[in-house]
């Protein structure tokens, strides 16, 4: 057993404000596994920060007028704040502009550079922005992608298709800054040697173990992550470029790298050493023993797009330097959708954690009914998607209706029977309790195992548990011929127990509710080791709660949704919706086939358009879409066959106007001569509308 846990969460990029998906993602599962591991009484720091370096930093602030330092202060204030107000515990919430941040990471590099065998140096050609006398990186700039030809594909991805990409392969690439297409010039960056690392992280990856001894099980790990870095592995490791010409950065720490900055996936998971280290230093705390110690659990929590950085590329840089653990455990999280869509701030799909907080914030119960919510659908091995009708069912039918329900009984009962007296019981506790004992044990063996979606719904077995028990008992009714019945008392003690057990354990997963079931009991708010003395109770018989002891008065844990007096929060979920339904709407209008490539006027010029009218129309004969119709063109008339009867009936035709193209050339369609063509408008869904004048406007005359 560790006599120490390290926990960290991916470092969130200060250039915008955090959606629900991140949440689900990195945070909430860490919280929900540190406040377990506090309640266990065990030793332990959960660092994260706000990462603040990087093309995309710079790229937001010209895009809102600030500088970056503006830019980070205000993103890094925001989700710190938005993080505390949900409940997200974090021991050390750091940043990666900080002083300490900056001299950790050089010392790092410095390490490596100086060892020797870590690094190598190379030439390489980038684009450069004469205009303003700066190399360019990957994402300012732009052109046209070679995969699907979108014109604004950036340099390292196009958004569009998806597909990863090198500036070198944009097709007219253009400098965001200046407009104007880059000049190539050679510049010298600095490469990390991944690839000498590949044998030992395959063999600590696939069989967990790391110099000879086994360092973790691999079937601990998810599969999704061990798969992830497996292909990756089997792809081959190459050397990765640590250091980037920008001017926002941590400045390489060498005389011949003026300029230059340590590349952003380098130093960001630095800053969980830095983190830890200004936690230890305003605390008085070691910060090498939470690093460097091997009676430490090191645990990553992150989204699975980060898998590769955190199980191949930090480890294999954290041996490089020597003494640091390995990660014994990073339970990566796939991705949180929204409402079957991924989200998209561009879009407005989806609602960021403090606009929620907002829309909310007069709904008493705002950051449990999210937490639950999210963890009722974490998307902990395949991706999950986020409803607001699962949100309200969650709360109300879970939270409310199970939860909630089966304390408020118990809390109204023990103070109508016993003036809020816990009774005393003449059971063995042990015995009465162990069903619920089974239960517990099925919630920490799902929390150790990072099951945290299991774990909830565990938890609402525990409360269906104590509520189905006092049902089959029904002291109401034993009351009724004899208030004074022992099993009354029995019935409400065991009940008292239950709900002390709902105190502790339903803290990792919603903490703003735990506190008010324990006041409810008049208990004492939680420290740390109070699982484990629970837990040690149980197994011993002893109460979680004795007799004698006065509970608090009835309150209600949870206001409903769904409400017949109040539908004031359904008008705020009905308003998310609608906001939805009319993206999709504006998307749907907007759906247009591309533009066909230009062509000249004398092409257009060659087509003969002329105004016609329908004045007969029959169908064809075993063809569901054709009708032959025959046009007036003034001078003539016309026999044109037309795949519109799935859309018009025969007898709704003769006399419309309609615009024809006469000359092109007669074909056969079922045997019928065709001698022309009607312009017709589609739309997205298939609908057609004639194209023709006003009606009056006369046959035969020419469209230009």
């Amino acid at each position: 057993m560790s006599k120490r846990y390290l926990i960290t969460s991916a470092l969130p990029y200060a250039n915008g404000a955090l959606h629900l998906g991140h949440l689900a993602g990195a945070y909430l599962p860490a919280d929900i596994y540190v406040r377990y591991l506090r309640l266990l009484g065990k030793d332990v720091v959960w660092v994260c920060g706000s990462d603040e370096h990087g093309a995309a930093i710079t790229i937001r602030a010209k895009k809102e007028g600030i500088s970056p330092q503006e830019i980070i202060d205000k993103y890094h204030t925001l989700n710190k704040d938005t993080f505390s107000r949900l409940g997200i515990s974090f021991d050390y919430y750091h940043r990666t502009s900080a002083p300490l941040h900056h001299e950790t990471s050089q010392d790092f590099f410095l390490k490596l550079y100086e060892k020797g065998g870590e690094f190598e140096e190379r030439e390489i050609e980038q684009y450069y922005d004469e205009e303003y006398d700066q190399f360019l990186a990957d994402r300012y700039i732009v052109g046209a992608c070679p995969k699907c030809g979108h014109e604004e594909a950036f340099g390292d991805q196009c958004e569009n298709c998806g597909s990863d990409l090198s500036p070198l392969e944009l097709i007219h690439p253009r400098s965001t800054l200046s407009g104007k297409a880059p000049q190539l010039k050679t510049t010298k960056h600095w490469y990390f040697k991944l690839d000498k690392h590949e044998n030992w992280l395959r063999e600590w990856i696939d069989t967990g173990v790391l110099e000879g001894e086994l360092h973790h099980d691999p079937k601990t790990w998810k599969r999704h992550v061990v798969g992830q870095c497996l292909s990756w592995l089997d792809t081959g490791l190459q050397p990765r470029a640590i250091t980037r010409d920008l001017d926002w950065g941590i400045p390489v720490p060498l005389e011949e790298a003026k300029g230059k900055v340590l590349y952003v996936w380098f130093d960001a998971p630095i800053g969980y050493i830095s983190s830890t280290r200004q936690w230890a230093k305003e605390n008085g705390k070691d910060w090498e023993l939470y690093w460097k110690d091997n009676d430490t659990t090191l645990i990553h929590f992150i989204g699975k797009d980060n898998i590769v950085f955190h199980c191949i590329v930090f480890p294999a840089m954290l041996k490089a330097y020597g003494e640091y653990n390995l990660p014994v455990n990073v339970p990566a999280n796939q991705f949180l959708n929204f409402e079957g869509q991924k989200f998209s701030k561009s879009r407005g799909w989806g609602i960021e954690q403090h606009e929620y907080l907002e829309e909310f914030k007069n709904f008493p119960n705002k950051e449990d009914a999210l937490r639950y919510a999210l963890i009722r659908n974490m998307p902990e091995n395949k991706d999950a998607d986020f409803k607001w009708d699962e949100f309200t069912d969650f709360h109300d039918k879970e939270l409310a209706d199970n939860l909630g329900n089966f304390v408020n009984r118990v809390i109204v009962l023990t103070n109508k029977y016993f003036e809020g007296v816990v009774p005393p019981t003449s059971q063995d506790i042990k015995t009465a309790l162990a069903p619920a004992r089974e239960i517990v044990q099925k919630i920490t063996g799902e929390l150790d195992a990072f099951s945290f979606r299991s774990a909830v719904i565990t938890l609402m077995e525990l409360s269906s548990w104590g509520n189905t028990y006092l049902q089959d008992v029904s002291p109401w009714k034993i009351y009724k011929a004899d208030p004074d019945s022992q099993e009354i008392k029995d019935c409400m003690f065991t009940s008292l127990q239950v709900v002390a057990l709902l105190s502790v354990l339903a803290d990792p997963f919603i903490p703003f509710t735990a506190p008010k079931i324990r006041r409810l009991l008049n208990l004492p708010a939680l420290q740390n080791g109070d699982l484990q003395e629970a837990l040690n109770k149980l197994e011993t018989g002893e109460p979680i709660i004795s007799a004698g002891h006065k509970i608090g008065e009835p309150e209600l844990l949870f206001a409903k949704i769904v409400d017949r007096k109040d539908d004031s929060l359904l008008q705020i979920i009905n308003r998310q919706k609608e906001k939805l339904q009319m993206v999709l709407e504006t998307e749907e209008g907007e759906k247009r086939e591309p533009i066909k490539p230009t062509i000249q006027y004398e092409d257009f010029a060659k087509l003969d358009l002329r105004t016609g009218a329908i004045i007969a129309a029959e169908a064809v004969p075993k063809a569901d879409k054709l009708l032959k119709l025959t046009i007036d063109l003034g001078s003539e008339q016309r026999t044109v066959v037309s795949g519109i009867a799935q859309f018009f009936k025969p007898e709704e035709l003769p006399g419309l106007p309609v615009v024809v193209v006469a000359n092109l050339a007669p074909r056969k369609l079922r045997g019928i001569e065709s001698q022309g063509m009607i312009l017709m408008a589609e739309n997205d869904k298939g609908e057609l509308a004639f194209v023709n004048p006003k009606k009056g406007w006369g046959n035969g005359w020419v469209v230009r």
